[in-house]
């Protein structure tokens, strides 16, 4: 790779980080799960979230200005635009618990919110292998292994929501959680997204 090309790598890792941090920070927020600091935990997975649009803007006008790219423009762009989807779906769980006025947390979302807290290293992992994909020899391993997280998840997802319905007591309870659910779904689906988006570049200029 040139050197002017490591901004787009080093701008990649950056985002994969901020993901880690945020799913790391929803696994703390889970666990410690009080409803009447809802606000503040909104407002402090914000700055995550915040910091991605960062870097999704500094790309932007990278690739705008850019005359030769490592690899195809719209791939970068494209890449750029998943990563920043896992810091607003991350974010978006939050909300949700905020927005349905959630009291208690349900074991499987903290479960659930560990996976994504593992989809987010391994991005991390894969968008270190990216710069020189290449030489590479472990980057399509990573890209399975995200794959295979995402799996884990869409069990879980299934048990979940199997259970809900089957103990449901209450509507806006199960409702509630439906939602929820769905926005973890969409976690997890985001990171695989990524190291998808990672593959088929890779696939392309090999």
């Amino acid at each position: 790779m040139a050197k002017g090309d490591k901004f787009y790598f080093e701008n990649y890792s950056s985002c994969a980080e901020l993901a880690k941090k945020a799913a790391a920070y929803l696994v703390e927020c889970l666990e410690n799960y009080n409803a009447n600091d809802l606000e503040k935990m909104l407002k402090e997975m914000h700055v995550f979230e915040h910091n991605a649009d960062i870097k999704k803007h500094e790309m932007n006008e990278t690739l705008a200005k850019a005359f030769v790219t490592p690899v195809e423009r719209e791939d970068l762009d494209m890449l750029s635009q998943q990563l920043d989807n896992v810091l607003d779906t991350i974010e978006e769980v939050l909300q949700k618990l905020y927005i349905y006025d959630v009291k208690t947390i349900q074991p499987a979302a903290i479960e659930y919110a560990k996976n994504i807290v593992r989809a987010s290293e391994l991005l991390g992992d894969i968008m270190v292998e990216f710069e020189n994909f290449k030489k590479s020899k472990k980057i399509r391993a990573l890209i399975i292994e995200c794959n295979d997280v995402e799996e884990d998840c869409d069990k879980l997802y299934l048990t979940s929501m199997h259970n809900l319905t089957k103990n449901s007591t209450d509507v806006l309870t199960t409702v509630s959680w439906y939602k929820i659910y769905d926005c973890l779904e969409a976690c997890a689906d985001a990171c695989e997204h990524v190291s998808e988006c990672v593959g088929s570049i890779v696939m392309k200029n090999t």
